[in-house]
């Protein structure tokens, strides 16, 4: 992670200079805005990648010695099948169908999106990890 997080910060200072060249040379505010947001968001995931990489073990990818094979096993837990991100599709587009077609339409679309939030989130603490 220590390279991936030094890469996204020199990208972020790439990101600062061509946001000012733009933006003194085209006097556009959009692109300028987009190319300062860029950086943001850079400087965000590299400081991220960074502090998580002094949190955690060397990976193979930090070690220049390692093979593919040395990457292999298991990564972490990933989550096989929800329905609830879909539930939470429908309520936000029945939300945004609401500021087209009339306001209304958010007294049904806020009860859909609660109720998917908070299935997603809750999820894995039913069965045997639920409490009584």
């Amino acid at each position: 992670m220590k390279i991936q997080g030094k890469m996204f910060l020199w990208l972020s200072f790439f990101f600062l200079i061509m946001a000012v060249v733009y933006g003194a040379w085209s006097k556009e505010p959009a692109g300028t805005t987009a190319l300062f947001l860029a950086f943001g968001l850079s400087i965000m995931v590299g400081f991220y990648l960074g502090f998580t990489a002094r949190r955690v073990d060397a990976g193979a990818q930090d070690n220049k010695e390692a093979d593919v094979a040395d990457d292999a096993g298991e990564l972490g837990f990933f989550s096989p099948h929800s329905w609830q991100p879909l539930a939470l599709g429908v309520g936000g587009a029945l939300a945004f169908l609401g500021v087209a077609v009339g306001w209304w339409l958010l007294y049904f679309a806020a009860p859909v999106i609660v109720v998917a939030l908070w299935g997603w989130v809750f999820e894995y603490y039913r069965g045997e990890n639920r409490t009584q």
